[in-house]
């Protein structure tokens, strides 16, 4: 059930429209820029957590 945050972070990046616009502008990028900067870390964190508890329930398992 938490792997549905795996396809959350895929929509976010490919819901072009949504993002596809100018502002508004952070430091001077347009929104367009920065959104695609700031997916990435938060693509990854969300990856990361999707392990984590991929990994605790594989354990889990494997003690039954």
């Amino acid at each position: 059930m938490i792997r549905i945050l795996l396809l959350l972070v895929m929509v976010l990046a490919l819901i072009v429209p949504f993002f596809n616009r100018v502002e508004p502008s952070l430091f001077g990028f347009p929104f367009f820029y920065w959104y695609q900067i700031i997916i990435v870390p938060v693509g990854s964190l969300l990856i990361y957590f999707v392990y984590r508890a991929e990994e605790r329930d594989a354990g889990e398992e494997a003690r039954k």
